[in-house]
């Protein structure tokens, strides 16, 4: 071999040695969070739509649905699934659980995401953010989130989860909203959920099979959103009102709820009020007229009674808003009779 071959030789090892080294120097992605990852995909059956999780690139780089927190060693910390193509269903990935500098967790859309939400997510003590909703998961919500002292919000919505609410959740003192509409839920509204802190800003529960009267306790809370709607809930909801509330919308249509809503003090940021298709009585109040963020109210199919007040805006609501209570007159209804 010639000198020159060497060298030429010898010239090339040394570069194939440096673009080995220059690509480990400059890979980010923590060895151990991406050994997750790829077990996460693998378990998924290896979708698709994450042919970007290649094992020779940096998934901190161009790995659809993750991302890495560069003040934290560029630790794995964002994991997003949506509307993936699975060949036939899978359980959600027990390889999340590995991954524990996760803060947040969204899985939306991904209807052949089945089985229960695995106990291994409870290995993520930093999470803040969980989100899996539109899936055909299964089974009861876990007792073990109620140790994810880190959490801000839980969106479990439009799943196919059953059973009780746990009333544990009440424990989260960081909880800012819990979404649980659209499951086949059973049992009453835990009486602890009054207990959330201050922060509490939204209790969605609607599209469930939720019973019982709701727990007087609620009344501590001082929510921005509530919607209990289309579940089987009884008796006085009052509670949820009041004048010193920073509430904007309170949805409790389809229910079996009866109380005096003449008697109840109105939020001045109310911007909605839908208490359709309840046993709901009483005098509208007076205040409603000058709710002037008021743009959506249905109070129809109740047993409301009197004049609907003059004012604000609704006398621009349709006919329909008002509609099947026997006793209610004035515009946009039919005008009152005397003595009404």
């Amino acid at each position: 071999m010639t000198s020159v071959t060497i060298s030429r030789t010898c010239f090339l090892v040394v570069v194939l040695c440096t673009t080995i080294l220059a690509s480990s120097l400059s890979e980010k992605c923590n060895p151990q969070d991406k050994k997750a990852l790829l077990q996460i995909k693998k378990e998924l059956g290896d979708p698709n739509t994450y042919d970007t999780w290649d094992p020779n690139t940096d998934c901190c780089g161009i790995w659809y649905g993750v991302a890495c927190d560069p003040k934290n060693n560029h630790r794995v910390d964002y994991l997003f699934f949506t509307e993936l193509n699975l060949s036939k269903p899978y359980p959600i990935p027990s390889a999340i659980g590995d991954l524990p500098y996760l803060d947040m967790l969204q899985i939306n859309q991904v209807p052949n995401l089945t089985g229960p939400i695995p106990q291994a997510l409870s290995k993520l003590t930093k999470l803040q953010f969980l989100t899996i909703s539109q899936t055909n998961v299964y089974g009861e919500i876990p007792e073990f989130l109620s140790q994810l002292k880190n959490l801000f919000n839980i969106d479990l919505s439009y799943n196919k989860l059953s059973g009780q609410i746990p009333s544990s959740l009440s424990r989260l003192s960081k909880l800012e909203g819990i979404s649980l509409d659209g499951n086949t839920l059973t049992g009453s509204i835990p009486p602890s959920f009054g207990y959330f802190s201050y922060q509490m800003r939204y209790l969605t529960l609607s599209r469930n099979q939720l019973s019982g009267t709701i727990p007087a306790s609620l009344g501590r809370l001082n929510l921005l959103g509530v919607d209990f709607s289309w579940n089987m809930l009884q008796g006085d909801a009052s509670m949820l009102f009041g004048s010193n509330k920073r509430t904007n919308e309170i949805t409790l249509s389809s229910n079996s709820l009866s109380f005096d809503i003449g008697k109840v003090g109105l939020p001045s940021n109310l911007w909605t009020l839908d208490i359709n298709n309840n046993r709901i009585f009483g005098r509208l109040p007076r205040g409603l007229t000058a709710l002037q963020f008021l743009t959506k109210l249905n109070v129809s199919h109740n047993s409301l009674y009197g004049e609907i007040p003059q004012g604000g805006t609704l006398q621009g609501f349709d006919v329909s808003c008002y509609a099947h209570n026997k006793g209610l007159c004035g515009s946009p209804l039919p005008s009152c009779k005397k003595g009404t």
